[in-house]
């Protein structure tokens, strides 16, 4: 579990000392904090995966500074620590924000286990986003790719030249795989304003075929849907 950072915000010393050592062990790095103000300056001069946070302290006790995290939107799992066992505090803390909740005393192994479990699922999550970042901009289907943020389109590796109107028709309906748009409708979404002559849709179509399709009288790709539309065929 390299290369996640860890926070312990807890007033007690020997506890952060104690916690720190298991967790250095773990190979994860870890800072310190002695109640919430500090804890929050940690988060917020820090790139941190995931809280360790006591509920008791002074001058900032852990929910509220759970809460101002949350409100500024730091979204990593924060583990909550508690010298209470009632469920007063346990229900509070998890609807603040907290995604779990550890009472002492607490065996070592027992903390560990939940970082590693949120770490996973945290570490899943922010997967997920990177990949969506960064492909949402690029469609491809089959040998078809359109990168929106270059604005170039390639056919089986080799760029192919697109006019603007042509590029944009070809996006509307590539974000839309399957689905088949009327002449009417890519009109009004391409040019933004309400149809008039949609012959021209028809133009522009035959033109993307060519520069698109290998036989552009056997489409692949894009392909007429009679007296519906055009659309972009899932492969």
């Amino acid at each position: 579990m390299e290369g996640y950072h860890i926070l312990i915000v807890e007033d007690d010393k020997d506890i952060r000392d104690g916690i720190e050592i298991y967790l250095k062990n773990q190979g994860y790095s870890v800072s310190q904090a002695a109640d919430g103000i500090e804890g929050l300056k940690a988060i917020e001069s820090e790139e941190i995966h995931l809280a360790i946070v006591d509920i008791m302290m002074p001058r900032m006790d852990g929910i509220t500074m759970m809460m101002k995290m949350r409100e500024k939107g730091y979204d990593f799992p924060v583990i909550m620590l508690s010298a209470k066992s009632e469920e007063v505090d346990k229900i509070m803390g998890l609807n603040m924000g907290a995604d779990d909740y550890v009472t002492k005393p607490f065996t070592t192994m027992e903390l560990l286990a939940r970082v590693n479990s949120h770490l996973r699922r945290y570490g899943r999550y922010l997967q997920a986003v990177g990949d969506k970042k960064e492909n949402d901009k690029i469609h491809v289907i089959g040998g078809l790719e359109l990168n929106e943020e270059t604005v170039e389109v390639f056919v089986d590796g080799k760029p192919v030249k697109m006019t603007p109107l042509e590029f944009k028709i070809l996006l509307l309906l590539m974000r839309n795989p399957g689905r088949v748009f009327s002449a009417d409708e890519i009109y009004e979404r391409v040019w933004n304003e309400q149809a008039v002559n949609t012959d021209t849709i028809m133009v522009h179509i035959r033109k993307i075929r060519e520069k698109i399709e290998i036989n552009p009288k056997d489409p692949k790709y894009l392909k007429v849907v009679w007296g519906v539309g055009y659309k972009i065929e899932k492969q």
